[in-house]
């Protein structure tokens, strides 16, 4: 069972695990900014983060030490499936299980949904990325490619994503 949210997952690494919540944006933001690979839209936006925090409350977490966020997860379900979107740790704090246990609350919290089954999105050039997932048991799906559709609300040219600290190589797959 995954913990209530605002608790916390304690570790005598001296980070901790806990909900995210809105007030944390900047420090999340922040974060993704300096991760490689990690693309960045309109969608990231305060308000877009409230809407994903408000419509999965509890599913989403960050990663403490002191008062530095160093990971960050966000986490949904659309009632079938759940995804995981910017699961983000700071180069400075790597390899110390951040990913893995932020991941874990992820999972637990869709679990405790009636979620079985979880995708996560990465930059086919992320290769860090992909050893990350690989490494904890995900299933590449080669068989499927991801197609994105704007709404009639959305301006395509606005909701551009960026890439953080390097090109990306490939075509993009938004227009």
């Amino acid at each position: 069972m995954v913990e209530a949210e605002g608790t916390r997952a304690s570790t005598s690494a001296g980070w901790s695990i806990r909900a995210m919540t809105l007030e944390d944006y900047d420090r999340v933001y922040a974060l993704w900014e300096t991760c490689a690979g990690l693309g960045l839209s309109a969608a990231d936006s305060r308000a877009g983060i409230a809407a994903l925090l408000g419509r999965n409350p509890g599913m989403s977490f960050v990663a403490v030490s002191g008062r530095d966020i160093v990971g960050s997860a966000l986490c949904g379900h659309d009632g079938r499936r759940g995804y995981i979107h910017h699961l983000a740790v700071s180069t400075t704090c790597r390899h110390q299980g951040i990913a893995r246990a932020l991941l874990d609350r992820c999972l637990n919290a869709l679990a405790n949904c009636g979620i079985d089954k979880c995708h996560a999105f990465v930059y086919a050039d992320n290769e860090e990325g992909a050893r990350f997932w690989l490494h904890v048991g995900a299933a590449r799906r080669v068989e499927l490619e991801l197609f994105s559709v704007y709404t009639p609300r959305c301006d395509p040219e606005a909701d551009k994503p960026t890439l953080n600290a390097r090109e990306h190589p490939g075509p993009s797959t938004l227009p």
